[in-house]
């Protein structure tokens, strides 16, 4: 309006010279002659201009269209149907407005229109956001992969990340995917480089971070919630569809597709760790590069002026990436099946649930929050692990009569007995036969003196015997047990005729 202005002023001026007019505005003659024949159309002339406000000379100048009365759009209904239905469109709306008035606005009309009653209304303007020093840091992929050759096959890396809004800090690497342990171990090797962790990450509503999207109450997903209570801190997802609520990383992903994988756009490379190391030194570059005026400095001076001592210290040892699974059941022979493996759980536990956290090499098995039970993880199928102390006493007892414990019992009464075992144990087909003979003697212990047992099985030695029965016969016959043979020889007995017979 001002250029305006002053066209109708050097036109009071100089008259209709419109050379000299536009040569004094600044301006094509084209635009010159454009302005003078709106005042015209209008009635204005230098001093009618001055009498009236900017609004008002542009409505004089610039007036909207006119509408038959009833024509002009519900701006309010349509703006609800562009945010209600997402495959709406704008062209849409007024293909249908103008089905309904023929003579209404036309298409650019219409978004002008709109847009106008957008802004006035307070939509589509951007808030400006204030960060505080170590208060979040912002993650999400790029859109954008870098190819890697792999044994032959050509793989697309995925490329994570993250920015720390306040001081503008960015951090980037490849990954194979996006997947739960790729976007844990993402965020286990961010916090390492940033030193500390913030007080809250702002990620994008992607499954292995939030289950459920809602901006009151998200779902955050089991795994990565363990991750976030490791590390103390607080999950703010961004609401779905809007990237403006995380512009921080928005912005990072643009500069980490424009300084790091651009200049890599004609490397080849042949392993992710290979591509990562690339990464990494352009990053420290892109981190050390100064920034755009007004700011001063880079973003790596203004991280350790103003944020580093902002964030809260690192756990004393790194979250180990596992995945958790919520609610199982314990079976009736108090094991959970974890990946078609079996593992015990103490055996109270039966039938209720308990959550389990799967590592590389552990499986760690939790009931309301405190750890129940922990077990090397198991390779292959179908395999189980029972420790003895999750077992009922019953079980427990069965579950301890092997070869060995068996044994050892029988050591503790005699060398006879032991031996009477040993052949139990070695001769039967089966070696639980033997472990089922050997009971029987065992439990011969409980009833009789440990003297008179030892003494039975020294009989039974003798005799070439091979079972419980024959022991407990003997017992029972209440006949003398004592051996009668002496370190010197083998005894006295009527059906032994001794030395003297042979001289």
């Amino acid at each position: 309006m001002r250029r305006i202005r002053e066209v109708l002023r050097l036109r009071a001026e100089l008259g209709p010279n419109l050379s000299a007019i536009a040569a004094g505005a600044r301006l094509a003659r084209s635009t010159v002659r454009a302005y003078l024949g709106r005042a015209a159309a209008a009635g204005l002339d230098a001093g009618a201009a001055d009498g009236l406000s900017e609004a008002a000379l542009e409505a004089a100048l610039f007036p909207a269209p006119l509408v038959a009365e009833g024509r002009v759009p519900d701006w309010a209904a349509v703006d609800q149907e562009l945010r209600r239905h997402k495959h709406v469109t704008r062209k849409l709306l007024w293909l249908e407005y103008k089905t309904a008035h023929p003579d209404g606005f036309g298409f650019s009309q219409f978004k002008l229109g709109l847009s106008a009653w957008q802004k006035a209304s307070g939509r589509g303007l951007s808030m400006r956001q204030v960060h505080h020093a170590g208060e979040a840091v912002q993650v999400d992929y790029a859109g954008d992969t870098m190819v890697v050759i792999e044994a032959g096959v050509a793989r697309e890396a995925q490329i994570f990340v993250a920015c720390l809004p306040c001081s503008g800090l960015i951090y980037a690497e490849a990954s194979w995917t996006q997947a739960s342990d790729d976007w844990l171990a993402a965020h286990v090797r961010l916090f390492a480089f940033l030193g500390g962790v913030p007080a809250r990450v702002v990620p994008d509503n992607l499954k292995v971070g939030v289950t459920h999207a809602s901006y009151y109450d998200p779902v955050i997903n089991a795994s990565y919630a363990g991750l976030i209570k490791h590390y103390s801190t607080a999950v703010v997802p961004a609401r779905s569809r809007k990237p403006r609520d995380k512009p921080g990383v928005e912005n990072a992903v643009l500069q980490a597709c424009r300084w790091l994988l651009a200049p890599l756009r004609h490397r080849q490379f042949f392993s992710l760790a290979e591509l990562n190391q690339a990464i990494a030194l352009l990053l420290t570059e892109l981190n050390d590069k100064p920034m755009t005026p007004p700011r001063e400095g880079s973003r790596r001076a203004l991280f350790e002026a103003v944020e580093r001592a902002a964030l809260k210290f690192l756990p004393v040892e790194p979250y180990v990436v596992g995945q958790w699974t919520i609610g199982a059941t314990v079976n009736l022979d108090y094991h959970v099946a974890v990946e078609l493996n079996f593992y015990s759980v103490p055996h109270a536990l039966v039938r209720k649930r308990v959550d389990v956290f799967v590592t590389p090499t552990a499986v760690q098995i939790f009931h309301r929050g405190e750890r129940a039970a922990s077990h090397v993880r198991l390779a292959g199928q179908n395999h189980s692990t029972t420790l003895g102390a999750h077992m009922p006493p019953a079980h427990r007892a069965v579950a301890n009569q092997t070869p060995d414990w068996v044994r050892a019992q029988a050591a503790r009464i005699g060398v006879a007995t032991a031996a009477y075992v040993e052949r139990l144990l070695t001769g039967r087909d089966h070696i639980q036969q033997g472990v089922r003979s050997c009971l029987g003697i065992l439990r011969l212990a409980t009833r009789y003196p440990a003297e008179k047992l030892e003494a039975a099985c020294v009989r039974a030695l003798a005799a070439g015997a091979s079972s419980s029965g024959f022991v407990e016969q003997l017992l029972k016959s209440g006949r003398p047990l004592a051996d009668t043979a002496t370190e010197d020889g083998i005894g006295h007995h009527g059906n032994v005729r001794g030395a003297d017979y042979y001289h």
